[in-house]
């Protein structure tokens, strides 16, 4: 998978033009070209490089959205929750969460047992276990350093897990590519092209070498997140309003695991104000999160705060007895701004999280937009609005996204496949955690990373010792999977940047092996390392602090 080159992309006239490479515009992209339309999928800087990578990585139904009777939204993300475990084995696994009820909590035991009756009602086509209500005793089995003081239950459920959402967006562009579509990143829509009130197609900056370039197609998709309104102020004057998007800002902080930490994830009520918290098990360390807040600063550089993570870690230290988590135990922390629907007043978290087709026809005939949208529910999106789409263009094609596997899944049950792939890797000299990293990450297509090895031995070499991630990775990750940056690689392909020294460190063995594939001069990888640095300096590392200490 190349990025393809944008003049070339000016003598066609597509069906479909996708603004925005998340998950969202990935799926999209991948359902209309499965249906035979010629697509083209744009996107200003990297693949996953927004909203889709500052999620709390789960695959949920969503039982917090009970409490809004949003009954049809949980019912939807519990299918494609089961959709996504049967599709995307590799990448999306299930999770027991832990509901601890302490005293005086908004939510008391029995409307917690009401909760979950009624979300294994809504999932009963499900493949994960039923609810479990616990008593003290049994859930301090279970989450031994839970603080017992005030604990009246805790109930169980399940589920899932999607660690790296980064490589789902990954995998549904690839099978987007395989289908035909054309995809270019480093892509700035920078307005939209119309005659009189019908959208002939878009102006784009290609910013890597700063030209110009008029992409035509019949209809357009806006799917860029919470760039949505930036994307609409570039349509003719007086056509479209460009006031959609009110998002909030959550953040998450990772620390390493603390002497009992809980191998489930654990949801629970916060003491200082009654909101939602996650305790996630990440990567080998645990993940806190996420706040709730509303935002209108830089969507360029979103941080999060000093106050952020005293609220996250003051929780945490609640939940647990003997654990004092403090400012200096936070490895880094990410922060993304979701891309929800304008409101005037009332809470964040009464905000839906459905997703909203917005057609800005009669106005401007052509264009829709996304506004909102889940992580878990991208597939159903994608059916709904292509299924729009095909009407529009007077086409008639069946939605088969339900059934099909992404790449990294296709022809294998999965359980099996991690197991046998352990044998061809050891006989290139790979070791066995390195072996089930590949098909967890690639799934499938770690075959491919393998077949690298035999004619260059040295890209069996690990370049990551906490992941086991191996040189020949950051090949894969230019030749076929559209990496053209450090950032790129170690971020949203490779995944090493999100181990507890987040990629700084690899990131210097990663260099090596890249400046050589993309034939980076000593300049440009100078450069390239910078740029990454600089990246990740809004996840505000530890790493960089113990360096600068040090």
């Amino acid at each position: 998978m190349q990025r393809a080159n944008l003049a070339d992309l000016e003598t066609s006239r597509f069906d479909l033009i996708v603004i925005g490479a998340g998950i969202n515009g990935a799926a999209i992209a991948r359902d209309a070209a499965m249906r035979g339309l010629s697509v083209c999928l744009l996107e200003m800087n990297d693949l996953a490089s927004g909203t889709s990578a500052w999620s709390s990585r789960l695959v949920h139904g969503g039982l917090r959205y009970l409490e809004h009777y949003e009954f049809g939204l949980v019912r939807e993300s519990l299918r494609e929750r089961e959709r996504l475990l049967r599709n995307a084995p590799h990448l999306v696994a299930p999770l027991p969460m832990v509901v601890p009820i302490q005293e005086g909590a908004k939510r008391g035991p029995m409307l917690i047992r009401a909760g979950m009756v009624l979300y294994d009602m809504l999932s009963f086509d499900k493949s994960l276990p039923q609810h479990q209500m616990l008593s003290p005793e049994q859930a301090l089995e279970r989450v031994p350093a839970l603080d017992p003081t005030g604990l009246q239950a805790a109930a169980v459920y399940y589920d899932a897990q999607v660690t790296f959402a980064e490589r789902l967006v990954i995998e549904n562009v690839l099978s987007a590519v395989e289908h035909g579509a054309q995809v270019a990143t480093q892509a700035t829509v920078t307005g939209i092209v119309s005659e009189g009130a019908v959208v002939r197609g878009v102006d784009v900056l290609d910013t890597v070498n700063g030209t110009d370039h008029q992409i035509f197609g019949r209809l357009i998709v806006n799917v860029a997140g919470p760039w949505v309104d930036l994307v609409l102020a570039g349509a003719p004057q007086g056509r479209v309003s460009s006031t959609f998007i009110g998002g909030t800002k959550g953040s998450h902080i990772v620390v390493d695991r603390f002497e009992g930490a809980p191998i489930d994830a654990i949801y629970y009520e916060s003491r200082s104000d009654h909101r939602p918290i996650l305790v996630i098990p990440f990567n080998g360390m645990i993940m806190l999160g996420s706040t709730d807040l509303r935002y209108d600063g830089d969507l360029e550089r979103v941080v999060t705060s000093d106050a952020e993570i005293d609220y996250l870690l003051t929780e945490a230290n609640a939940l647990f007895r003997g654990v004092n988590l403090t400012p200096a135990d936070v490895r880094y922390s990410y922060a993304g701004i979701r891309p929800l629907p304008r409101t005037a007043k009332g809470s964040t978290g009464s905000i839906t999280r459905r997703h909203i087709i917005k057609d800005h026809a009669p106005s401007l005939r052509g264009l829709w937009s996304i506004i909102g949208g889940k992580l878990t529910t991208h597939r159903s999106l994608d059916e709904e609005f292509v299924d729009k789409a095909l009407r529009a263009l007077g086409q008639d094609a069946t939605c088969r996204t339900a059934q099909v596997p992404l790449p990294g899944a296709a022809g294998v049950v999965y359980g099996t496949y991690r197991s046998t792939f352990v044998r061809p890797a050891a006989e290139l000299g790979i070791g066995e955690r390195t072996a089930y990293r590949l098909a967890e990450l690639y799934g499938t297509r770690a075959e491919q990373i393998l077949a690298l090895i035999p004619s260059r031995p040295e890209l069996a070499t690990v370049v990551d010792p906490y992941s086991g991630a191996i040189a020949a990775e950051a090949v894969f990750a230019v030749r076929e999977e559209m990496a053209s940056s450090l950032a790129d690689i170690l971020l949203r392909r490779t995944m090493i940047a999100y181990g507890p020294h987040a990629g700084i460190g690899p990131d210097e063995r990663i260099l090596e092996v890249a400046g050589k594939e993309i034939a980076w001069t000593k300049p440009q990888q100078k450069k390239e390392l910078a740029a990454f640095r600089e990246w990740i300096e809004r996840y505000r590392p530890r790493e960089v602090e113990r360096r600068v200490e040090g």
